[in-house]
């Protein structure tokens, strides 16, 4: 017996259907059967669930005489199951990685309840991905299981059959199946949440709900919406049969009338003069199970009376109240930009001001912050004002004065500000005044191409306006490197008139600085056991994938590695799981890298300051002809890696199961990746461009050699070896040759 029955229905979506069940089948919890049933359909949908079929064991094809709809073909999949628990999936949609084994977990911690909901984001054809908007209804925060009275916004949440798991026993106890028609989904949820005994939630997005261009059911324009009638026939006939629900007709009776008015609001359902009937209908309905007190809303009174030309009537007027409020916001831009142009333009010709800074950051902190806080400390007349974007204020850093980008004082230093000082491109319509110096940071040190490079690789540009980038460039006075690759790739790819002042990197500084007694303490907050081995995973951007995704399996990783190790998960998407922390938000990426043991990357920039720490790095190279083809690479990882390489992810957990990761051939790899790309990391980088660009100096503090630095503590020990049970096969080549 499986504990999951994983029910998917097909009809007519040939293209998407291979997707679906992949996302099934590659679940890493693999306790499951996959009940596929073709619904007659004309297309491919049969034989490609043969193949599967023939493929996977788990796998159990049902193929139908004739088509039964949705609701027909679900019930012969319920037929067919045995497992614990039934869990529907639409044929266009996807699990999600590690979907099954996160419920399976919370099934577990709950006690087995009779209906677990789940979370769902709605994934569009152009690639956004927007979650499921009443989210805070699945918190699992408070007890659990529960009943239905006891959480009753569930009830406002998308009802629909395939974010939820059933247990199988519940569903034949009280013989639940699906009706026919469209809304068949309806009749089916109400009655089960209503009726189940105990439930329980799990916040995380379990399910992609593929919104099609064209061809969804939703969206196609038929009389069968008019199916919605008599499926809330089915929901109010289901109660009346059963008085102790009757305290639910008011919540019932609300959310009936709310999806009548939906339906009819929304374009393209209902066929052309099809609309007054249908209010008609609704307002029979809304007069055959109206429950006296209930709060309504306008909606529901228009849907009351049947008001049809009133109800068209208001939603043109809605419609020309929104035209007239954009209208009226558009002008209150348009003079607002104008006052501020005008304000910009009298700032320009006033004197600047010697005694000001002004920095920003595209993302966290990085080398700006760095420089701010040495411009504070080595020039304490200098005032410094920092550019705090919306969403970015929780990385803005304590000393610096607040800009909010647009305002009057944000154009007033931009104006005025000696230095300015980023990491990323300035206000387009900045103008550079005669004394003021531009200093412009980068973003590390380059392994993809960046700057005119990237003219030969559209994937990676995206949108770049390189004339842009030149003007940008032309504003530069100093560009910081942390080496000579960076330097020489600079230069070529930002060709300028800049200087570039080669003193290593800034931000690196508080990673030489930082003592044992600061690592303990940059721990603590995220929640690191004592004694722990920290994973940093911290992997790059593919701009060949349209929706980033780790390309690993982190729960796996870390289940075989046992319960010594933890993962903290930089990830573009939050990673979440047993023994994982999520840092995908946090704003200070240096203090991550002291709070680890040990990084696990691919390509990111971030090797290259980790490096200097003296700590071991593992990177993962397992599609790295698909990176490089993407975004270019100005040398092969692999050949000179800055510690043990995985080609795999079999590889990846041989490597620190048997201590490869902190062997001597890694400490190797590591001392001459090191020696290549942190000569300057010596903690004062940010004292030597403020002496230069600031005090005009020329003779600076001199760097402390390789050999003399004292790197950062760890907060681990040398790891002792993790056995597990090995995979089959050649061992892997871990020293990048």
């Amino acid at each position: 017996m499986p504990r999951f029955s994983v029910i998917v229905p097909a009809y007519k979506v040939q293209a998407y259907l291979p997707a679906c069940l992949d996302s099934v089948l590659s679940q890493s919890y693999p306790d499951l059967e996959l009940i596929a049933v073709d619904d007659c359909s004309p297309d491919a949908c049969g034989a490609l669930i043969d193949e599967y079929a023939a493929r996977d064991a788990r796998v159990k094809p049902v193929h139908l005489a004739e088509n039964r709809g949705l609701g027909g073909a679900r019930n012969a999949g319920i037929a067919e199951a045995s497992g614990d628990y039934l869990v529907f999936l639409d044929s266009d949609d996807t699990l999600t990685p590690d979907a099954l084994r996160a419920v399976a977990d919370r099934l577990k911690e709950t006690g087995d309840p009779d209906v677990l909901v789940f979370d769902y984001a709605r994934t569009y054809w152009d690639g956004r991905e927007v979650r499921n908007q009443l989210a805070a209804q699945l918190t699992e925060q408070g007890p659990a299981p529960f009943r239905l009275e006891d959480r009753p916004g569930l009830l406002r949440v998308l009802m629909v059959a395939w974010n939820k798991a059933y247990r199988r026993e519940f569903v034949a106890r009280h013989g639940f199946r699906f009706p026919p028609g469209y809304y068949e989904d309806t009749p089916w949820t109400f009655p089960v949440l209503l009726t189940a005994e105990s439930l329980a939630t799990l916040d995380r997005v379990c399910v992609h709900y593929r919104q099609r261009r064209r061809d969804s059911i939703l969206g196609t324009t038929s009389r069968k919406h008019f199916d919605l009638f008599e499926q809330y026939d089915r929901v109010f006939a289901y109660v009346e049969e059963r008085p102790e629900l009757a305290r639910w007709r008011p919540e019932l009776f609300r959310r009936m009338v709310d999806h009548y008015a939906t339906v009819f609001t929304k374009r393209d359902r209902l066929p052309r003069g099809s609309h007054g009937e249908f209010l008609r209908l609704a307002r029979a309905h809304y007069r055959r199970y109206r429950v006296p007190g209930a709060r309504l809303r306008l909606r529901h009174t228009l849907v009351r009376f049947g008001l049809h030309r009133t109800f068209r009537a208001l939603q043109l007027a809605a419609a020309v109240r929104r035209r007239a409020l954009k209208s009226a916001v558009w002008l209150v831009r348009a003079v607002r930009t104008a006052a501020l142009g005008l304000h910009y333009r009298i700032q320009l010709r006033l004197p600047l001001r010697s005694d000001r800074a002004v920095f920003t950051a595209e993302e966290g902190r990085g080398d700006p912050a760095a420089l701010e806080e040495a411009f504070r400390a080595l020039v304490p007349r200098l005032s410094t004002a920092w550019i705090a974007r919306p969403g970015q204020e929780h990385a803005v850093p304590p000393g610096p004065r607040r800009l909010r980008p647009g305002s009057a004082a944000y154009w007033t230093a931009l104006a005025r500000s000696r230095y300015l000082v980023a990491d990323a491109a300035f206000e387009r319509r900045l103008r550079k005044r005669p004394g003021q110096v531009f200093v412009q940071t980068q973003r590390g040190t380059p392994l993809g191409h960046a700057g005119l490079d990237l003219l030969e690789r559209p994937a990676a540009a995206r949108d770049t306006d390189f004339a842009e980038l030149l003007r940008d460039v032309d504003r530069w006075d100093y560009v910081l490197s942390g080496n000579r690759h960076a330097t020489l790739t600079w230069e070529r790819v930002h060709p300028g008139r800049y200087t570039t002042l080669e003193y290593g990197l800034p931000r690196n500084d508080v990673l030489q600085r930082a003592t044992a007694a600061d690592v303990a303490r940059l721990r603590a907050p995220l929640g690191v056991p004592e004694g722990a081995v920290a994973i940093l995973y911290a992997p790059a951007r593919r701009d060949h994938r349209r929706t980033q995704r780790p390309l690993l399996d982190l729960e796996r990783i870390l289940r075989r590695l046992g319960p010594r190790f933890v993962l903290l998960a930089r990830t573009p998407a939050p990673a979440r799981g047993t023994r994982i922390i999520d840092v995908s938000g946090h704003p200070d990426p240096a203090a991550l890298c002291l709070a680890s043991d040990v990084l696990l990357t691919d390509y990111a920039p971030v090797m290259f300051d980790y490096a200097g720490l003296d700590r071991p790095i593992v990177v993962h190279t397992e599609d790295w002809a698909a990176y490089e083809a993407a975004r270019g690479a100005y040398f092969d990882l692999r050949d000179f890696p800055p510690g043990a390489v995985a080609r795999s992810e079999d590889e990846l957990i041989d490597i620190f199961a048997t201590g490869h990761w902190c062997g001597s051939r890694s400490a190797q790899l590591r001392a001459a990746f090191r020696e290549r790309f942190c000569p300057w990391d010596d903690g004062r980088a940010a004292e030597r461009v403020v002496r230069r660009v600031v005090l005009g100096e020329t003779e600076l503090p001199p760097v402390v050699p390789l050999a003399d630095r004292t790197p950062a503590p760890s907060a681990c020990a040398r790891p002792q070896l993790v056995t597990v049970p090995q995979p089959s096969g050649p061992r892997p080549v871990t020293d990048g040759r």
